[in-house]
């Protein structure tokens, strides 16, 4: 954490994030290449990942895709696809701060160039890039309501994660036990603590989250 590579990486994903919304009316007659781009980095570092895990015989029940990043992964290649203002609702919420914050806090034993590296970097890139592309080049706007529908929409997700877990001994969501790496969730506590922090921080993440897209909407409303 915090090596020269993870800084340098992480100034990268900012640069070209900020890029983005500034260059946003120059980049509109090349969003078509933005987003076929955008949808091979996803679907490449999803299947490349179980690939690598396979062919070096590393492969198990923990690296189903059922983590919150995974989750982001398919409901945005789906968008790619198929408009639906439903379904970026909810990865509106957690695609851009949860992708972000794994980037902060890497829990990775890899380190530059390695595959697992690039990979990890390039996916949860990705993953907001992804979200703000929506925003820029396609239009979707989220309604305020949209953030205890989305917040409801993970904790009915969560419950058979849950259980998963249970009867697979994995930590899908980190609902079994926080990071093994020092990230925020190390500071929740334990047992039903954890869960209700995790609950706190989840609607409090989706509430940041949302301002700067309620204030993108004002400054709309009020310039007619």
């Amino acid at each position: 954490m915090f090596s020269l590579s993870h800084i340098v990486t992480l100034i990268l994903f900012l640069i070209t994030f900020f890029a983005l919304i500034y260059y946003r009316k120059t980049l509109q007659p090349y969003k078509k290449t933005i987003k076929w781009v955008l949808f091979s980095m996803l679907l490449l570092s999803e299947v490349s990942l179980h690939l690598w895990l396979i062919v070096t015989k590393q492969w198990d029940v923990s690296n189903l895709p059922i983590q919150l990043c995974s989750i982001s992964t398919f409901l945005a290649l789906f968008l790619f696809l198929k408009r639906n203002d439903k379904v970026f609702n909810l990865l509106f919420f957690i695609g851009i701060f949860p992708p972000i914050l794994s980037m902060v806090t890497p829990e990775i034993g890899y380190h530059f160039p390695h595959f697992r590296f690039i990979k990890y970097f390039l996916h949860h890139s990705a993953i907001p890039l992804a979200v703000l592309y929506f925003i820029l080049f396609e239009g979707y706007r989220v309604p305020k309501k949209a953030i205890l529908y989305s917040y409801v929409c993970v904790n009915i997700i969560a419950v058979p994660v849950f259980f998963l877990n249970q009867q697979l001994d994995t930590n899908f969501f980190y609902l079994a036990s926080p990071t093994d790496s020092k990230t925020i969730l190390s500071f929740l506590g334990s047992g039903i603590m954890y869960y209700i922090n995790l609950e706190i921080i989840a609607i409090f993440v989706f509430i940041i989250t949302y301002i700067p897209m309620g204030m993108l909407q004002r400054r709309k409303r009020e310039n007619g």
